[in-house]
This record gives C-alpha cells, sequence and structure tokens, in this order.
C-alpha cells in the first residue's frame, strides 16, 4: 500500500512542476509587459518614487495572487485597487468653467510646469487623463477600470485638461 502511494506521489510531479513552470513563466510575462506602466501610473498618482515602487510590488502580488495567468486588465485592476487605499478614486470632483478668455498658452512648457501641474489635478481625473492620454487606452477600458461610465471617462478627461491648462497659465 505504501508503495502505491509513493508511485502515485512519483507519477504526478512531473505534471505539477509544468504547471508551476506554465504559472512563473505567465507571470514573468505579465511583469514584463506591465512593469513600467505600472510604476509609472504609481509615481504620477503619488509623486514619489518610495511609494510607486511599493505600490508597484504590493500591485503585482496582488494581481498574481487573484489569477494564475494575469493579463494587463488584471494587473491594472490590482493597481487601482492598491491606490484606491490610499486616495479616493472613482469619483469626478473637477467642475472647471468654461473659459471666458482666451489665454496665449502657446509657449514651450518646460517639462518641470507640467509635471508639476499633473500632479495637481484631483485623483480621478488625474488617473482618466494618464490613462487616456498617456496610455492611450479607450474610455471603455478606463471606465471598467474605474468604475465609471463612459460619459463621465470623456467628461473627466476634458475637466482634467481644463485644469492643465489653468494650472499652466498660472506657471507662466
Amino acid at each position: 500500500m505504501a508503495a502505491r502511494t509513493e508511485e502515485a506521489k512519483l507519477t504526478g510531479f512531473p505534471a505539477r512542476v509544468a504547471r508551476r513552470e506554465e504559472h512563473v513563466q505567465a507571470y514573468q510575462e505579465a511583469f514584463e509587459e506591465s512593469r513600467h506602466r505600472v510604476y509609472s501610473l504609481a509615481f504620477w498618482m503619488t509623486d514619489n518614487e518610495l511609494i510607486a515602487e511599493e505600490l508597484a510590488v504590493n500591485t503585482f502580488c496582488r494581481a498574481f495572487a487573484l489569477s494564475p495567468d494575469p493579463d494587463a486588465e488584471s494587473v491594472d485592476r490590482a493597481l487601482v485597487s492598491e491606490l484606491r487605499e490610499l486616495m479616493p478614486l472613482g469619483s469626478l470632483s473637477l467642475q472647471c468653467a468654461p473659459c471666458s478668455e482666451v489665454v496665449g498658452l502657446r509657449r514651450n512648457t518646460k517639462r518641470v510646469e507640467l509635471e508639476r501641474a499633473v500632479v495637481q489635478v484631483p485623483a480621478t481625473e488625474r488617473m482618466v487623463f494618464l490613462l487616456h492620454d498617456v496610455e492611450r487606452y479607450d474610455h471603455a477600458r478606463i471606465s471598467r477600470l474605474l468604475g465609471l461610465s463612459e460619459q463621465e471617462s470623456a467628461c473627466g478627461l476634458h475637466q482634467a485638461r481644463l485644469r492643465l491648462r489653468e494650472l499652466l497659465t498660472s506657471m507662466a
């Protein structure tokens, strides 16, 4: 009886090792595909390199714990979950008024000014802006990720752009 148990353990071992190697490879591919995007978004959302690094690690730990074969969207959902633990994310807060005057903003904007302006935009609108204008996500994907409607996503993007223009104008 003990010999059969030992034999069963040994015959199942190669299959378990093969499955484990497939999972490790899937994790490596997901990590390589997403690591720069996750860190970049975490940095822009927190404006802190150390917190962004910690968020990136926690994001991948969460994504890998939830799925044996994570894809880009599951990694993004894990990042949003991590960000929600730090800041309110999901409700739009900007209500920029329509422009009352035309201000000449057509000038060379310094990168540091743009960076300072981006981190001053409220969290949800900043995330919509980063996902749409930087990462090139469509509004359907953004709305799934943040729990907004596509119309709210488009509105949030518009409000973020208006706020960025206001901030850049005030820095001139």
